[in-house]
């Protein structure tokens, strides 16, 4: 098996009204893990780096950890760029191996969006990678960028057919409702999305594949164990699951989860920390943080998206 598009991924998804997992990761650890659960679960997955894990990571590394696990385990595996913030970084990930890549200009007016999205859409699909777009601003925090109530704070249905026909891209993210990072929902506000929004745009765009960032559910049982731990973490409030496999069985194809990683792997690292302070080997912390990765992981693919059993894999 190779590294594969989401063309296929999601043309099954929307049939089978389920989602693909799209995972942040930061680490090899974390990368470990969600390649782990998607062959234990015979799940397609979306991996997902954003610009300052290329950084991190190095392009070369990366590269060769990501054909290293899609070789070991035969999963199908779409490497994608999380909020691609320039045309370059989109060109440069093209040129790197990627094989989809998203072009963040949601925070420009309509037609810079259209103007950067398009010449990414046309650099990508000469070179076989397709193409995300994002439509309206999600709440909460990307990177270093902050998108609070820039521009509204959902997508406006009547925009998707003119930004899909002049765009060209292959699936949309849009804005209904979920938060990136940790805090999406104040304390005692009730999670909700958009739906009567969701089926609008499904009505104007039949068959089209629809993404939602900023998806975390933030457990409570991992959010406490980070500070029963030494952790200091306020109380955060994600966007509940069923939420999400209601999404699944609408046109929503990809969902993008990334803090709850960082809060399962974080807690147990704790944990390890608090209850063994002697330990330095650092196999002996970072193995039971990637245990819990891994299952949570698997919990989603199952219970959530529902999308276990529907990869294709190497025989």
């Amino acid at each position: 098996m190779a590294l594969v598009t989401t063309k296929e991924m999601f043309k099954r998804a929307y049939e089978g009204k389920y989602s693909v997992g799209a995972f942040n990761v930061d680490n090899l650890e974390t990368f470990q893990a969600v390649i782990q659960a998607a062959k234990e679960t015979k799940s397609p997955v979306i991996i997902q780096i954003t610009e300052n894990v290329i950084k991190y990571l190095g392009i070369t590394y990366l590269n060769h950890m990501v054909q290293a696990a899609v070789e070991d385990t035969g999963v199908e595996v779409a490497l994608h760029l999380d909020h691609g913030r320039s045309v370059e970084i989109c060109k440069y990930c093209v040129d790197h191996g990627f094989t989809s890549v998203m072009i963040d200009a949601s925070a420009y007016d309509f037609e810079k969006n259209i103007e950067m999205t398009k010449e990414v859409v046309e650099y990508a699909h000469e070179r076989g990678v397709v193409v995300e777009s994002e439509l309206g601003a999600i709440d909460g925090k990307e990177e270093d960028i902050d998108v609070s109530d820039k521009y509204g704070r959902f997508t406006h249905p009547q925009d998707v057919v003119e930004f899909v026909t002049r765009t060209g891209i292959d699936s949309l993210a849009i804005a209904i409702g979920t938060a990136h990072g940790a805090y999406k929902f104040k304390p005692g506000q009730i999670p909700s999305l958009r739906f009567d929004i969701l089926e609008e745009i499904e009505e104007k765009l039949p068959g089209f594949p629809i993404v939602l960032h900023g998806s975390s559910s933030v457990p409570k049982e991992r959010l406490a164990l980070i500070n029963k731990y030494g952790g200091d973490m306020a109380e955060s409030i994600g966007v509940p699951e069923k939420l999400l496999t209601e999404a699944s069985h609408h046109a929503v194809c990809k969902i993008n989860v990334g803090t709850d990683l960082r809060v399962a792997f974080t807690g147990e690292i704790r944990k390890v920390f608090f209850e063994q302070p002697k330990e330095y080997e650092i196999r002996k912390y970072t193995t039971p943080a990637r245990e819990a990765v891994k299952e949570m992981v698997k919990d989603k693919m199952i219970n959530v998206f529902e999308c276990a059993g529907h990869a294709v894999m190497d025989k």
